[in-house]
């Protein structure tokens, strides 16, 4: 009977570090300075907005698009997207890249937009009336 305790001790010890070490590896660098991203060769989170003035480039047959970022101090990156640009893009005021800074190019796996609450839209029509 002995035997049985311990076994399954040892399986609660083992499974309770196998978490713990998921967990601690599971979490993505968040980095809103561009010039720390292009810095990194490691998988990490980039914000920052997307240059309108600059234009989109896609290839629709390879499903590749390339467009420029920026950040809060005037860095510029250029991203490399496999896949459909979300539907908000070109309204977000601000976007989130993930993916890995390699040969010039930030090869982005998923991109978050982020986009103007219609809830500030209401309280400002609100403030000037």
């Amino acid at each position: 009977m002995n035997k049985k305790y311990i076994l399954g001790g040892f399986v609660v010890v083992v499974f309770i570090g196998m978490m713990i070490l998921l967990l601690t590896q599971g979490g993505l660098q968040y980095e809103d300075d561009l010039s720390k991203v292009m810095a990194k060769s490691k998988t990490i989170k980039a914000a920052g907005k997307w240059m309108k003035e600059k234009s989109i480039e896609m290839n629709t047959q390879e499903k590749v698009c390339f467009f420029t970022m920026s950040d809060n101090l005037g860095n510029q990156m250029k991203v490399k997207y496999k896949g459909v640009l979300p539907d908000n893009f070109s309204t977000a005021q601000s976007i989130v890249v993930t993916g890995k800074f390699q040969n010039g190019l930030f090869n982005a796996t998923d991109i978050l937009t982020k986009c103007p609450s219609k809830y500030q839209e209401q309280s400002k029509k609100q403030s000037n009336t």
